[in-house]
This record gives structure tokens, sequence and C-alpha cells, in this order.
């Protein structure tokens, strides 16, 4: 029903539980196929301790009762699924579930880890959700069945916005690698140790679950993704199997046939062993990942030297390069991954090995990232740099079967070299399902 749970009417009820009052509502973007939208909402505080309370979490002057504040709103209202009683014991739309899955994954991230993550990592505070309504809480009948998160507008500090389908100047990438550096080596030590039970498994599987559990078809989610982002292989098996067949492709024999050179003999192929040594499994250096890390997901400072990323649906485990792989590939300027400047026009030879441009963002993000964990990791360099390389592997495993865009020319020279290489190959031979690799 498309419930008198407009937007605003929305706002209205979940302000109400701090003590504030709607002044404005404003549609920023309606999401990707009739999913909801993103709201910018303007509250006034009704009372002192309201203002105290949001003048802490937006962290700007305190303010007394009538001060206005800029947040945001983001409402879940799903389009109905076609279908009838007799398609019950059908599989489900696998992109329907992957979507609402990462909804609720993206509401936990933001009222229970953003919490526990510091004043370090720049990223929207949780004001009021509707994760764990209880029916006491006024509106509650009218939220039933929503997802609603209202949270700070990052804008107000991050008023640059990345841009959809554009690079980031040097200054920005490197606001952009901090982030992730901080992001990732702070979570190390938030992660619960062996405890990957309560994870969200891919969405087929996350379903099944939760049915023989007895919970039916109700999108309940317990914490984020077990394995972080989209593209992974088990959640992209279709994808991968027309690739396995397109023989026109040139990453058809060299990602998806059975390995057999030397010792890196196999019945799985390279891009299966990549992606099942990136499978998380409770190793000390996995962290949360962002799962999305693009231009278009992030703001940065007038200066560029600070960055804040938002757009959470696919937080969950994983290795920080996952998250790099899509950053270098989609966001930076290529002159930056090959040398200093100038050379972008230049063609890249078929087979490239990492030039210094690249190395340079990479022990920048690797200083970063140890300076600011908390968990006393070790994370030596030779060790990244494999991670790196598989990252790299199974991230051109996907855009070849789902279509490439960005620096597609250097992935492409970069995971030829890769695969050329016998000592990557016998490095991940023996390191897949290994907790130290």
């Amino acid at each position: 029903m498309a419930p008198a749970n407009g937007p605003e009417r929305v706002a209205s009820i979940m302000l109400s539980w701090h003590s504030l009052d709607l002044v404005s509502c404003t549609t920023l973007q309606t999401l990707w196929a009739g999913y909801g939208q993103i709201c910018a909402i303007t509250a006034r505080a009704l009372t002192n301790e309201a203002a105290k309370h949001l003048s802490v979490l937006c962290d700007v002057e305190p303010g007394v009762a009538g001060a206005t504040y800029p947040l945001i709103l983001k409402l879940i209202s799903p389009p109905r699924q076609s279908g009838s009683a007799e398609d019950e014991d059908e599989i489900e739309d696998e992109g329907h579930l992957r979507k609402m899955l990462s909804y609720e994954v993206e509401q936990y991230f933001y009222s229970d880890v953003v919490p526990r993550l510091g004043d370090k990592v720049a990223v929207a505070k949780c004001l009021a959700s509707t994760r764990g309504l209880r029916g006491e809480q006024e509106g509650a009948e009218e939220l039933r069945g929503l997802m609603a998160t209202i949270m700070v507008d990052l804008r107000v500090k991050f008023p640059v916005a990345g841009e959809k389908k554009s690079v980031l100047n040097s200054t920005q990438v490197c606001g952009a690698l901090d982030w992730l550096a901080g992001f990732h080596g702070r979570s190390w030590g938030l992660l619960p140790p062996d405890s990957l039970e309560e994870y969200v498994l891919p969405p087929l599987e996350e379903t099944a679950r939760r049915q023989r559990a007895g919970r039916g078809d109700t999108i309940i989610g317990s914490r984020l993704w077990l394995n972080g982002g989209y593209t992974y292989l088990t959640t992209r098996r279709t994808e991968y199997a027309s690739l396995a067949q397109d023989t026109c492709s040139e990453w058809c024999e060299a990602l998806c046939s059975p390995a057999s050179e030397g010792s890196c003999s196999s019945s799985l192929s390279i891009a299966e062993m990549a992606a099942l040594f990136l499978t998380p499994r409770g190793r000390p250096i996995e962290s949360y990942i962002h799962g999305d890390v693009k231009s278009e997901n992030l703001f940065t400072t007038t200066n560029g030297e600070q960055v804040a990323f938002f757009d959470f649906q696919y937080v969950g485990l994983g290795l920080g390069v996952c998250d790099l792989a899509k950053l270098f590939t989609c966001s930076v300027p290529l002159h930056m991954l090959v040398d200093d400047a100038g050379h972008d026009h230049e063609p890249l030879p078929e087979k490239l090995t990492m030039r210094e441009g690249e190395k340079r963002l990479l022990t920048r993000y690797h200083i970063h990232l140890l300076r600011n964990q908390d968990g006393g990791i070790s994370y030596e360099w030779d060790t990244f740099r494999r991670h790196w390389e598989t990252a790299l592997v199974d991230w051109c495993r996907f855009q070849a079967s789902w279509g490439f865009w960005g620096n597609t020319e250097w992935l492409g020279a970069r995971v030829r070299s890769i695969l050329s290489d016998q000592g990557w190959r016998d490095w991940l031979q023996q390191n897949i399902g290994s907790r130290d690799g």
C-alpha cells in the first residue's frame, strides 16, 4: 500500500522520537528501480535537550530550542513483486533479494557499527532508524513494513561531491586512500573473533536459511554481509558461466579454464581460486570493507584533503584490497597509476608490471592502514602485494563478465602480467583455504 507513509510523514514521525519537528523535506534522488528515495530534511529542536543532542551528533556548536539542523532521510519502500501463491516454491528474484538485504545491512551499519568507529573515520552518524522498531513507539504501526534511516547530512562539512563517472584529482585520491585505510584498520579491532554465523549470506542462501529457520520471506538481518561487495563469484555465477562460454573473449581461457601450469594444477579455474582465496573465513587481516568504492559514493572537503564515504549497502567482511581494486580502476586518473604525470596518452604495453605510481599509492594506503589499526596485526608488504594482485584478478573477472569500464586498458594489462607470473600462481595454489594467507 502506498501509505500515508510518504517521506514527509515518515520523517515527522521519526523526528518526534527525539523532540524534533520537520521544517522541510526535499527529494534528492529516487533509488534504483523505484525502491525508495533519499531526501534532504531540516529538523527543528523543540527542547534545549534535543538541540544539545543533535548538536553533538552533527558536530556543531551547541544550540537551543528552535535551532534547525540539516539531515538526510533514506526511505526504502520497494515496489510490489510480481507473482502469486503458486510461485512460492520457485527461486525468488536474486536481484530483489540482494537489494532488500543490502538496505537491511546498511541500516545495521549506521545504527550499530558507526557508533563504534569513533570520530577518526568520517561517516554519517545515525539519529533514528526503524531497525528494531518497537510497537509502543509513536507511529510504529504506520511505519511497519518500511525501512527508514535519518542521519547527519555530510555535505555540511564535505560539500564537494565526487560525482558520477568522474575520476578524482590527486588530492582527493589520497584523501580516499586515507579514509579507506582508517576504516579498514579501525574495523580490525571491532570484529568478533571466529563468529561468522550471524553475518548475511549471499541472497539466495540467506533467504533459504531464514526460511529453514521459520522466518518465511521476512527480511530481518543480522550484522553485515559475510562477503562484502556485490561482485564476488558466489553471487555472480550466472555472469561467470556466460564468460566461461564466451570463446571470443580472451578472459574465457585466461580466467575460466582449469589451472594446469607447473605446480599450480587444479580442477578449479584461476578465477575460482582467486575468489576462494578472497572469501572471508576469519583471518586476522580481514576487515570491514565498503564494498562499492567509487567517486560517486563520496564527498570531500573544499580542498579535497579529507573524504567521507556513504552508501554502505554492500559493507561486509573482506580484504581491504578489494575496495582498492574498484577505486583504482574506476576513479583514479591513469597517470597516477603509471607514473607521476603526463603519460596517460601513451599506449600501455599488453602486460604491465606494477609501476611507480601504483606502488606509491599502495604504499601510502599500507602505511596508513598499519598506523590506524587497533589490533596489533602484522601485514607484511609482500603478503599485502599478493593480496592486491589477487583482488585485481577477481575484479577483472567481474568486469569481463559484466562489462568493462574505467581504466580498463590498465586493468587488463596488469592482470595479464599477474597471470603470467608463475610465482603468484604457485602462491595462490598454496594459500587458498588458508587462515594465514
